[in-house]
């Protein structure tokens, strides 16, 4: 996650701090200096920090938590608490037009932030919440931005609406509202164009669009991997234009991330979805108290919950429940089990959701470099469960010398690689048989 070098540093810090069974004014003060540098070094806009730094001082040295029973923690507790009112303490919502009135919503931002793919991600959004969303393509100048639309809205099952690139985009606005009045939509998103840098055209035709339909919400897409400058870009935006909220996008990679933690306190709005991938399913509700969270490498569990239940067929994850307890799964409900996995973003993006996992954080030895060698491990075992029959997938019993050797042939690895797979297997088949027995538990290791 963008965060994953901040957590790192946040959680030595606290961790110095639950150390010392007593605080004294000077141990905050240094804390809270570590704390600034590594907000800065995160990209956080200055005068955010300098804020940030002054509430949590004005909170933190005092009496209550200088002679509480746990300072150290009551200290980690406050900057959780300022860090969720820096990013807006509440989650919000967009607004949508009461009733079956048609709710406009303009996307825009510039070029490379990600705007056209979110469009389709909102779209998706709205559909599963039982609304018709319609996409209108406003976007006439960047080549093939009508056609990425169009495919990514039939991948969403969403109608985009289009009147190819030789009208402005102010009419194309205008002719996707009636389109939707006439059709049943009750969303219209438009995907305006964006440029590599703000100028007047840009701004001057945001404008026109908004003369010529009634637009709800405009909603900016930035960039979390350009740091201060999308902060900077919110702001002109703001200015301009006026936005109503903000989603920042890449928040998945391996950025400072700073533009989460300034885009609300620099321009007063909220950030409404983080973008966590490029899947078209990859946009999450921005919660204020779980981002902390996770910045504190406290995990996010409702989320890792919400994925799961949004991910995770519920009919074939009992059935597995089932085959579990019997020992009566094989390679093929491996493969099903990692689909889900990866359908939830990896290992790598559980354990970032897992209290004490997240970013550099460890526990039971496993940390974000086994984590990404773990992964390496599952996709070899893929590698070789391809390379099995379909009926050998679903009786292992049936590998015998010879098989093994075209196995480790067809996924380009070693025998002996075969042979440990098949053994870690097996062990699991023993060890689930006997925990359904009431057995003892035998010595076991997971198989990546």
């Amino acid at each position: 996650m963008a965060f994953d070098s901040l957590t790192e540093k946040l959680q030595n810090i606290f961790k110095n701090l639950r150390s010392k069974g007593r605080l004294t004014e000077d141990d905050v003060k240094e804390a809270l200096k570590e704390i600034k540098r590594a907000l800065l070094a995160a990209d956080v806009n200055f005068k955010v920090v300098k804020g940030f730094i002054r509430n949590v001082q004005e909170r933190a040295v005092g009496q209550d938590v200088m002679n509480g029973l746990n300072p150290g923690q009551m200290v980690i507790k406050i900057v959780n608490e300022e860090l969720v009112k820096l990013m807006g303490s509440e989650t919000t919502e967009i607004r949508l037009q009461p009733g079956s009135a048609v709710t406009v919503i303009m996307m825009a931002g510039l070029q490379g932030a990600g705007k056209t793919t979110t469009t389709a991600k909102l779209a998706g959004k709205y559909k599963l919440k039982g609304k018709k969303p319609l996409l209108a393509a406003c976007d006439v100048y960047r080549p093939a931005a009508i056609k990425q639309l169009q495919v990514n809205g039939e991948k969403q099952g969403v109608d985009v609406f289009s009147m190819g690139d030789s009208h402005k985009p102010a009419d194309i606005a205008k002719a996707a509202v009636l389109h939707a009045q006439k059709n049943g939509n009750n969303i219209v998103i438009l995907d305006t164009a964006g440029r590599l840098h703000i100028d007047e055209d840009m701004m001057a035709e945001l404008q026109e669009i908004k003369a010529a339909v009634d637009v709800h919400q405009t909603i900016l897409v930035i960039d979390a991997m350009t740091g201060q400058d999308a902060v900077n870009v919110a702001a002109d935006f703001n200015d301009k234009i006026g936005i109503d909220g903000v989603i920042v996008t890449k928040l998945d990679g391996d950025t400072r991330g700073g533009a989460a933690l300034s885009v609300k306190a620099v321009t007063g709005k909220p950030i409404l979805y983080a973008g966590m991938g490029e899947k078209l399913s990859d946009l999450e509700q921005f919660y204020p108290d779980r981002m902390a969270s996770r910045i504190l490498g406290m995990g996010d569990v409702l989320t890792l919950i919400e994925k799961a239940e949004a991910e995770i067929d519920e009919a074939k994850a009992i059935e597995m429940s089932r085959k579990l307890k019997k020992a009566q799964f094989d390679f093929e409900d491996y493969l099903e089990s990692t689909k889900q996995m990866k359908n939830m973003g990896g290992l790598g993006n559980i354990m970032n959701m897992m209290p004490g996992l997240g970013g550099m954080g460890k526990m039971k030895g496993l940390d974000d470099e086994q984590a990404a060698q773990a992964e390496k491990n599952m996709a070899r075992m893929e590698a070789m469960i391809y390379s099995m029959t379909l009926e050998e997938r679903r009786n292992p019993d049936l590998l015998n010398p010879s098989r093994k050797h075209r196995i480790a042939r067809g996924a380009g690895v070693d025998i002996s690689e075969v042979n440990r797979m098949v053994k870690q297997f097996n062990e699991m088949k023993k060890m689930m048989k006997m925990m359904g027995k009431g057995g003892k538990k035998g010595k076991f290791r997971l198989p990546f």
